[in-house]
């Protein structure tokens, strides 16, 4: 029957039902400025919309410049420089969940921001986030703000797909 059953109601009507029985009722979307991201979020809203779901807007934001796990021998900022890294990291972060908020209030669904700064793993932070909240889909695009930064860390992406206990939606 394609996507969608018919279902008979108690009244004896014929109601949708979506054979897999998902019914999603708390969706994440881990958004990070990219075109990618903003691509998720659309999705995202979408089906909050359809579901009647409450939709969670994560990002997650390294407290540090990535290249100091990547290059060890560089030495790391100090004072001002961190400070200005950190204050410019966080204000992107403000941004980047804002836009995906706006997307939400323009089709009339809630959104509950949230931003994370960690030192350690995105992946990791963005799995806790999921359990902690009790999400049952996240939804995420396919590549980050860089390919060097993938080809350094690994796909966050993929890692979400491994490591979450909910479904994964990735977008392209």
């Amino acid at each position: 029957m394609g996507k969608r059953a018919l279902a008979m109601s108690a009244l004896g009507k014929q109601t949708p039902r979506h054979e897999s029985g998902l019914r999603f009722q708390r969706i994440l979307v881990a958004v990070d400025g990219s075109e990618g991201s903003t691509r998720a979020s659309e999705v995202a809203v979408d089906l909050a919309e359809k579901y009647n779901a409450q939709l969670f807007v994560l990002n997650v934001f390294r407290g540090y410049p990535e290249y100091i796990t990547a290059f060890p021998s560089i030495p790391a900022p100090s004072g001002k420089a961190f400070e200005d890294y950190e204050a410019y990291a966080r204000k992107a972060a403000v941004e980047v969940v804002g836009r995906a908020v706006s997307i939400a209030e323009k089709k009339d669904v809630k959104a509950k921001p949230k931003i994370s700064e960690t030192i350690g793993s995105v992946i990791q932070t963005i799995t806790d986030y999921a359990v902690t909240e009790k999400i049952d889909l996240i939804v995420m695009g396919t590549r980050g703000m860089g390919g060097f930064k993938k080809m350094l860390l690994g796909s966050v992406s993929s890692g979400v797909v491994t490591h979450a206990h909910c479904t994964v939606l990735v977008v392209r």
